[in-house]
C-alpha cells in the first residue's frame, strides 16, 4: 500500500499529519487559555476550585499531543527539528519551562504541607497560559516569516543570531499570531467552563469575558490573516530546489487548493458561530463549533505553509538554506514503515474520545468538590 507510493507523496502524507497534530494541539490549548483566566472568573475559592479541576482533568491531554507533535515531526522531518529545536533553543526552552511549571502546579497545589502556597502554583497556571500560548504562537509564525539559520551541503544547520530565536517577537506578525492564539485559547476556556461546570454565577460571568475577550481575537486574526495573503512567500522549484520569493504566495496556495480554502472558511464560520450561540443565547455547546472550526482553521493555514511547492520553514537569512518538505523528510524506507503505524491512529483517537467522555459526563459542582477524594 504506502510501499508504492512516490516519495513525495509519503512527504505530502505526512504534512498531513502534522497539520492535523498541530490543529489539534492548538485546540487543546483550551487548557492553557483558562488557566489565564483563574483569578478572572474565580471570585470565591470554591469558584477557582471548579476552575482549576475543571482543567486539571484535560492538561495531560494537551502535554501528551504536544510530546506527540514533536516526535512526529523528529521522525518524519528531521532537518527541521535539529535545525529548529537545536538552533532556537531559547525560545523552545522557555515553552519547555511553561509546560514544566504547568504540571508541577497541578501535582503539588492542593498537597499537605504545600510550603510554596496554592497561589504560587496559580501564578505558575497562569505563567503557562499566557506566555506558552504566545510563544507557541509566535513560533508558528516563523513557518511564513522564516527565521536566521543556514544550512550548508552537509544538512548541518546554524543559528545566525546571539538570541537564539528569541528575536522571532520582533516580528509584528508572529506576534499577532501568538495573540491570536492566546485569546482564542481563552475563548475555548470559557466556553468550556460554560458547559462543564454547574455554577449560574461563575457562567454568568464567563459569557460576559467570552464577549470582552472576543473583540482582541478578532483585531489579532485579522491582522495576521490580511497580512498573509498579501505578503511575499517563499516557493521553491521541485526540479532544482532553488528558493525564491513569490508575491501572495498564500494566497496563491489558497486558490491552487480549493478544498483547504473551503476548509478555513467553514473554521473560520463555526468560530464566530460559537461566539453567537454562547454571546446572545443561551447555549452550552458552543464549545464543540469552536472545536471544530479551530481544528479546521489551523490545518488549513499548516496546509498552506508547507504544500504547493512552499516553504514552511524559510531563511531570511540565506534564503536557498530555506526548508521544505521535499528537502528536509527522512527517506522513503522510514515514512513507509511510519506510514503503517500511523493506520493505529483511529484506535488512539477512540481511546481519547472514550476517555474524554467518561472525564466530562458529570458537570463539576461544588459539591463534587467537597466530596472528591482527588481535587487538584
Amino acid at each position: 500500500m504506502f510501499g508504492n507510493l512516490s516519495h513525495l507523496a509519503l512527504q505530502q502524507y505526512w504534512w498531513v499529519i502534522i497539520s492535523l497534530l498541530a490543529s489539534l494541539l492548538i485546540f487543546l490549548m483550551f487548557v492553557q487559555g483558562g488557566q489565564t483566566l483563574i483569578f478572572t472568573l474565580g471570585r470565591k475559592p470554591m469558584q477557582k476550585t471548579m476552575l482549576i479541576n475543571a482543567l486539571g482533568r484535560k492538561w495531560e491531554f494537551t502535554f501528551t499531543t504536544l510530546v506527540t507533535f514533536g516526535g512526529a515531526f523528529f521522525a518524519s522531518f528531521p532537518l527541521f527539528y535539529a535545525t529548529s529545536f537545536g538552533g532556537a533553543y531559547w525560545v523552545w526552552m522557555a515553552i519547555l519551562f511553561c509546560f514544566i511549571i504547568q504540571a508541577i502546579a497541578y501535582e503539588f497545589r492542593s498537597k499537605p504541607d504545600n510550603f510554596l502556597g496554592q497561589k504560587t502554583y496559580d501564578i505558575f497556571l497562569f505563567i503557562n497560559g499566557a506566555l506558552g500560548t504566545i510563544l507557541i504562537g509566535t513560533v508558528v509564525g516563523t513557518f511564513f516569516n522564516g527565521a536566521n539559520f543556514s544550512v550548508n551541503e552537509m544538512n548541518l544547520s546554524r543559528w545566525e543570531t546571539s538570541a537564539y530565536g528569541l528575536e522571532a517577537v520582533l516580528n509584528w506578525h508572529n506576534v499577532a499570531l501568538g495573540l491570536t492564539v492566546f485569546f482564542l485559547a481563552r475563548l475555548l476556556g470559557i466556553m468550556y467552563f460554560i458547559r462543564n461546570i454547574e455554577d449560574e454565577d461563575l457562567v454568568r460571568r464567563s459569557r460576559k469575558h467570552l464577549l470582552i475577550n472576543a473583540i482582541p481575537f478578532l483585531v489579532f486574526f485579522l491582522a495576521f490573516t490580511i497580512r498573509l495573503l498579501v505578503m511575499k512567500g517563499f516557493a521553491y522549484d521541485p526540479e532544482t530546489y532553488m528558493v525564491s520569493y513569490e508575491k501572495f504566495k498564500y494566497l496563491h496556495n489558497f486558490l491552487a487548493m480549493p478544498l483547504v480554502l473551503i476548509l478555513f472558511l467553514a473554521g473560520v464560520l463555526l468560530v464566530l458561530f460559537s461566539l453567537y450561540k454562547t454571546v446572545f443565547t443561551d447555549s452550552i455547546k458552543g464549545f464543540y463549533f469552536g472545536a471544530a472550526g479551530t481544528v479546521l482553521v489551523v490545518f488549513s493555514l499548516f496546509l498552506i505553509a508547507g504544500l504547493n511547492k512552499t516553504c514552511y520553514y524559510p531563511s531570511i537569512y540565506d534564503l536557498q538554506s530555506s526548508i521544505h518538505i521535499e528537502n528536509s523528510s527522512s527517506s522513503h524506507y522510514t515514512l513507509t514503515a511510519m506510514s503503517y503505524v500511523s493506520l493505529l491512529s483511529p484506535l488512539v483517537i477512540a481511546y481519547i474520545y472514550l476517555a474524554w467522555n467518561a472525564i466530562n459526563k458529570k458537570k463539576i459542582d461544588p459539591e463534587e468538590m467537597e466530596n472528591e477524594s482527588h481535587v487538584y
